[in-house]
């Protein structure tokens, strides 16, 4: 490892905030500094803008908090307000300032109510969260569209001890100032003002301070019918597999009982009903390697390093290492995850590179490193120009631009180089129970259903219908305003998703080789891993149907990186899919008894 790399990956710990490194201490009259975040239409979660590019109060000079590299990854910008705010010290209606507005600021508050902008502040790491203004539409003949934007706010405050508790921000019992009689060429001067209340209260647990203060009533929450939905589809997934795991078993002991014949029967002129047992007459070229060995072995790399970080994720999500107060830990922990396993994806690809008689490693390092980083640089690219040319917060400032490339460069190829030199040379011979003959035996023509689209449909479709449910509640938290605590429930979804992708790939696999087609390797990594696929068309599906997202920069973003996704997801399927079926294969053929 070279020597700044332990720095690397001190400075990504640091930027993930221990569980109790959120919470400040006062004493009566201390000052609480409230920080103003962004905003952005409500609709669209990855469009988010700095508070103060909308003509609000701001200071004369903006003094921005140091955040952590998951708050940044997550577009937060946090800035001193000019709130003043004391602990356990209500204040009455107080003014904020006086703000004169042109004609053009006037509209451009106008359009950002039109399209739902809320804000967010956070006060002691709780966030707060309101919208700009208020907007009512009415009747149809007369049509009534009235704008307003809320000139006061109203801050409510529990403390325990010396402790803050909840923090909540309201506008009830408030009346906007109208927005839709501002004309002519003069200025609009308006009188922004706030009021704190402090309460006392007997909650004093973490738990519940965080969940008060998260929730606050501002996003939905629809987990009520999670449980019953997701014991549903565990059931038939459960019936899915033993279905086809019993049929398969049965078909297998009936091939190997009548192809384990003694020498007696054979020679007696019985022929074998060439339909149940073609697989058998292939076993001198079912271990016949693939075409575009490095390509395989990179994608099982790749395909591995996904498994390992995805099952960290959820592993450290059931620790209770993730917490939907904590600001963008989930991303820090992930950029430290994906930078760590590395090392997995080169020594498995190299290892298996090795084994089916590869020779040129370099070259199949270098395409294991690029093969998930390529496609993700080109995507991140295209998103964040996106996002800078339309002043969003999720454009990354340089800095974290160059600390991510950094890490990539001095941690996450070191480690795979690292883990390809072990796999190399700790590669042994490919375990193949059959010999393999020089001549490549003739493919005879396949129907229709045996063909590699048929299979990808129904070896992708299936594994999608394993998660359909779940996938929902995933998107609704990603691009949506759901809060998703259900890590254990999810913990069994995967652990299904992967059963299932395993099974239907040795069904497949079994249906191939029996119409004596060995040509096996790739198929199965595509049988599974068009599971990919389906989730896209998902997302598709949900972007048009089931959100309310719009506008070039949301919309950029969010097929994007549904696109990487499905990627990710073909990667991984694809190489439980394959490891599946070479298990498979070699515990079929051993048990085969060969002249």
């Amino acid at each position: 490892m070279a020597p700044h790399q332990p720095w690397l990956l001190l400075l990504l710990l640091a930027s993930w905030p221990p569980p109790g490194s959120s919470e400040t201490r006062y004493q009566p009259g201390d000052p609480v500094v409230l920080y103003v975040n962004k905003v952005g239409p409500y609709h669209n979660p990855q469009e988010t803008y700095h508070y103060y590019q909308l003509p609000v109060c701001s200071p004369e000079k903006i003094r921005h908090k140091s955040l952590s590299l998951g708050e940044v990854l997550d577009g937060d910008r946090m800035a001193e307000s000019m709130y003043q705010i004391r602990f356990r010290e209500s204040i009455e209606k107080t003014v904020l300032c006086v703000k004169t507005l042109t004609l053009d600021q006037v509209e451009r508050l106008r359009q950002a109510i039109e399209e739902l902008y809320y804000f967010e502040f956070v006060v002691d790491d709780i966030p707060l969260r309101g919208f700009v203004g208020y907007m009512e539409e009415s009747g149809f003949l007369p049509h009534s569209h009235k704008i307003g934007l809320w000139t006061h706010l109203d801050f409510h405050l529990e403390w325990n001890g010396d402790r803050i508790i909840y923090a909540n921000v309201s506008v009830r019992d408030v009346k906007p100032h109208s927005l839709d009689d501002v004309r002519g060429p003069g200025p609009l001067s308006l009188t922004h003002t706030y009021s704190v209340r402090w309460s006392e209260t007997a909650s004093e647990q973490r738990g519940e301070r965080r969940g008060r203060g998260d929730d606050g009533g501002f996003f939905p929450r629809t987990l009520e019918i999670h449980w019953l939905s997701i014991i549903n589809s565990m059931v038939l997934v459960f019936l899915l597999v033993g279905f086809v795991v019993v049929i398969l078993m049965r078909v297998l002991k009936n091939d190997l009982a009548r192809y384990n014949l003694d020498e007696e029967a054979s020679s007696s002129g019985d022929d074998f009903d060439q339909g149940d047992n073609g697989w058998k007459i292939i076993h001198t070229d079912v271990f016949r390697f693939p075409p575009c060995r490095s390509l395989l072995c990179a994608v099982l790399g790749v395909g591995s390093q996904f498994l390992a970080l995805g099952t960290g994720i959820i592993a450290m999500a059931l620790l209770g290492m993730f917490n939907v107060h904590r600001h963008g830990a989930i991303n820090s922990a992930a950029i430290l995850l994906y930078a760590l396993t590395c090392c997995i994806s080169g020594y498995v690809s190299s290892n298996f590179y090795r084994q089916v008689g590869g020779e040129r490693w370099v070259w199949n390092i270098v395409l294991t490193t690029s093969l998930f980083s390529a496609p993700f640089f080109v995507t991140w690219s295209v998103v964040n120009s996106v996002h800078w040319a339309n002043g969003s917060t999720q454009a990354l400032p340089a800095t974290t631009i160059l600390l991510l490339l950094t890490v990539w460069l001095l941690v996450g190829f070191p480690l795979t180089v690292i883990g390809g030199i072990f796999g190399k040379n700790r590669a042994g011979p490919f375990d193949a129970p059959c010999r393999t003959k020089n001549i490549a035996r003739e493919i005879p023509p396949q129907p229709w259903y045996k063909a590699t689209l048929v299979h990808m449909t129904i070896g992708g479709f299936l594994p999608f219908s394993a998660i359909s449910v779940e996938l929902y509640y995933i998107f609704a938290t990603v691009w949506g305003r759901e809060q998703y605590t259900l890590y254990g429930i999810l913990f069994f979804v995967f652990a299904i998703l992967l059963s299932v992708g395993a099974c239907i790939s040795i069904a497949l696999t079994y249906f191939q080789l029996s119409g004596e087609d060995y040509r096996w390797w790739w198929r199965s990594v595509l049988s599974a891993g068009s599971t990919g696929v389906f989730i896209f068309l998902y997302s598709v599906f949900y972007y048009s149907r089931r959100s309310n997202m719009s506008g070039a920069v949301q919309t950029v973003e969010f097929f994007g990186y549904s696109l990487l996704t499905g990627y990710v997801f073909f990667l991984m399927l694809g190489t439980v899919s394959f490891f599946a079926s070479l298990k498979f294969i070699r515990y079929i053929y051993v048990n085969l008894k060969m002249d």
